[in-house]
């Protein structure tokens, strides 16, 4: 695995992925259904028609941008588990930006365009900060970006939990929520006309995606970064500082996870609730990240096989009589399988075990 190539990780990636759906598809026989069956539903449910078509790109678009946020980090071999909590902060972000700034604006498309743009900026610098807390924390503090980002996740699904239950919940609302944005804030809905998807915030992932791998690829940041991350002792005889590369680093992943909260909120919600039952998006992220082998590209296809497998087993959940912890159970063997070959080759690297670091 130290040895292995881009194209052999995402080929074993791809390869761990149809081991693990075999298998899942072997405890559903165990379980006493059927498999064809089971096999049957997660293509309806997935790609079935135009629907759920929608749904499967719905969940695409955050898995892209949550899993380009991991893959920020993790290229640059900072371990960024707080995705959650920065998307949850964007979220939020956005929200509260456009409830402030509506009554100032046109009540049309033009005042709703400008609005999503603040909005949007509002989630930019929400989730660039948040994340470049534990950043600091790493390069100045030696503290450990797991521990301080997974303990910041729950700081922030906390505290945003309390807001929207106290100071932000909206008048007459019977669930802890926040008031709902002005209708005209609102993506277009295009080619799909379902009510919590829209292509625009499908193409907002792909321009994101392209914009991190110039980032990673062809400029000096994204050069000092994946150095810092894979020869630090290199990349510090070359003059790079390795500690502010560190905060640029998490400060840019947590601005990718503020833009996935932003497009949650606005294309699926249209108001704030409470965080803790929004989705685990940004835990997710980290397999979505791991099964593209960290490549911000790679993250599109792999995004979309999370969306399908997460529409799917929307779907069989409705509409047939599998118990939704089998559902559950094969969609996590799919993570296991695609996670064990990249966390095995992050150990190896961390640990000079397995060969010459490389």
């Amino acid at each position: 695995m130290l040895g292995a190539s881009a194209v052999q990780r995402l080929l074993i990636a791809t390869a761990s992925t149809v081991l693990a759906l075999v298998v899942g598809l072997v405890v559903v026989a165990a379980a006493g259904y059927d498999p064809a069956t089971f096999l049957v539903n997660v293509f309806e449910g997935s790609f079935g028609d135009a629907t759920a078509v929608a749904q499967t790109l719905r969940s695409t678009t955050l898995f892209v941008l949550t899993g380009v946020a991991v893959a920020v980090a993790f290229r640059a071999g900072v371990f960024n588990i707080g995705v959650q909590g920065q998307f949850v902060v964007g979220g939020f972000a956005t929200v509260v930006s456009i409830l402030w700034l509506a009554p100032l604006a046109p009540e049309n498309a033009v005042g709703g365009a400008a609005l999503l743009v603040c909005g949007a900026l509002a989630a930019v610098v929400a989730g660039g900060l948040y994340g470049a807390l534990p950043g600091v924390l790493k390069a100045y503090a030696d503290a450990n970006e797991i521990i301080t980002t997974i303990m910041l996740n729950f700081i922030v699904i906390g505290v945003v939990g309390w807001l929207v239950d106290g100071p932000f919940r909206g008048e007459g609302q019977r669930a802890p929520n926040t008031a709902r944005i002005p209708e005209h804030v609102d993506f277009p809905r295009l080619v799909f006309d379902v009510p919590d998807f829209s292509v625009v915030g499908l193409a907002v992932a792909l321009v994101a995606v392209g914009a991190i791998a110039v980032v990673m690829e062809r400029t000096r940041l994204g050069y000092d970064m994946i150095t810092s991350g894979h020869q630090e002792a290199a990349a510090a005889f070359s003059g790079v500082d390795a500690k502010r590369t560190i905060v640029a680093t998490m400060t840019l992943s947590g601005m990718v996870a503020g833009v996935a909260g932003a497009v949650f909120a606005v294309m699926i919600q249209g108001y704030y609730s409470d965080p803790s039952g929004i989705g685990t998006y940004g835990f997710d992220a980290i397999a979505v990240s791991l099964l593209a082998a960290n490549n911000p590209l790679g993250v599109v296809p792999a995004g979309l096989l999370f969306g399908g497998l997460d529409a799917a087993g929307r779907h069989i959940g409705i509409y047939s009589d599998v118990p939704v912890q089998l559902i559950d159970g094969v969609v996590g063997l799919v993570v296991l399988f695609v996670a064990a070959p990249e966390l095995f080759r992050m150990a190896a690297r961390r640990t000079g075990l397995g060969g010459e670091d490389r």
